[in-house]
């Protein structure tokens, strides 16, 4: 079994790869987004996105990162796939998935699962454009308003020679709301012959096993439960017990010296703020927490109230 991290844009960036990995059983990480559009970006818009290129694509721990890439233009794409590579991404993956309205305006992300001819031509060019023995891979939702065009989308990405698939098991429209349809993952996965990591809805190691045996998968991509509960992949993997409360107080200070230090630390307040939405899910104290902790915008005050 793989358990990959999931691009979570806004929140999963190097900081909180660093920390997760560090904490295990992640076998690779995927960048947030760079969105492509008209130009090769200047290689400091990877090294921001991807720190860890400065130490050969991986995390402190040793996980490899591949970087995942945005747009609809099949050359700008392919090009800045071929600088990524160059730069030492582990792996090129390309967003099929993102719901977001201002993304899916501009054509980017899951907007594109209404036109397989197009994720054809990206995954063609981006994989013309790359070394054969990197990996070229896409994640992609069901569909867009529905999974009418699910395997049409899944065989283009694989004909146009893909070598792995994540499948986040709702459509655009669906969103986030439950349930994951793990189901429909084992029906493309008859028709794909490439391996394929079923993704959506994970948020325990029985959720895990459910959606392993419903999707036929045994590689799984974490998103949120991995933020809701930090050793979920050991929980998945190793059956460890999820962490208790106390352990994830002394990791939410550990990650405040994290942020605070690191290049985005004045975000730190919202940062913190955002987790604890996912914290909610696993752990009843995150509700008490968080009301304390809510209209507080110092971080330092923050960090006093978690120690306390």
């Amino acid at each position: 079994m793989h358990i990959t991290l999931a691009p979570m844009e806004g929140v999963l960036d190097h900081l909180m790869r660093d920390m997760l990995t560090q904490i295990g059983g992640y076998d690779l990480c995927v960048t947030e987004f760079i969105r492509i559009v008209d130009a090769k970006l200047p290689e400091r818009v990877f090294y921001r996105f991807c720190p860890e290129l400065h130490q050969g694509g991986f995390t402190p721990s040793g996980t490899p990162v591949k970087i995942q890439l945005l747009g609809n233009h099949p050359q700008y794409l392919a090009e800045n796939a071929q600088l990524a590579v160059e730069l030492g991404s582990h792996g090129i993956d390309i967003n099929f998935g993102c719901p977001a309205k201002t993304v899916n305006k501009s054509r980017g992300g899951a907007v594109l699962l209404q036109y397989p001819e197009e994720l054809y031509a990206i995954i063609n060019a981006v994989r013309e454009a790359v070394p054969s023995s990197i990996a070229v891979t896409a994640k992609m939702r069901l569909g867009f308003a529905d999974t009418e065009l699910a395997i049409e989308n899944a065989d283009a990405i694989y004909q146009a020679g893909a070598t792995e698939l994540a499948i986040h098991a709702r459509t655009k429209s669906d969103g986030y709301r439950p349930p994951a349809y793990w189901p429909w993952i084992a029906k493309i996965k008859q028709h794909v012959p490439i391996p394929i990591i079923a993704n959506g809805e994970i948020w325990s190691a029985a959720d895990a096993q459910l959606c392993q045996s419903q999707s036929t998968c045994d590689n799984l991509m974490l998103g949120r439960g991995a933020i809701a509960l930090p050793n979920l992949a050991n929980c998945i993997k190793h059956n460890a017990q999820p962490m208790p409360w106390a352990e994830m107080l002394a990791l939410l200070i550990r990650y405040s010296a994290y942020e605070i230090e690191g290049v985005k630390g004045c975000y730190y307040p919202n940062r913190i703020k955002q987790w604890f939405t996912y914290l909610k899910r696993q752990y009843p104290q995150a509700q008490d927490m968080f009301t304390q902790i809510r209209r507080l915008n110092n971080a330092d005050e923050i960090v006093k109230t978690l120690a306390q």
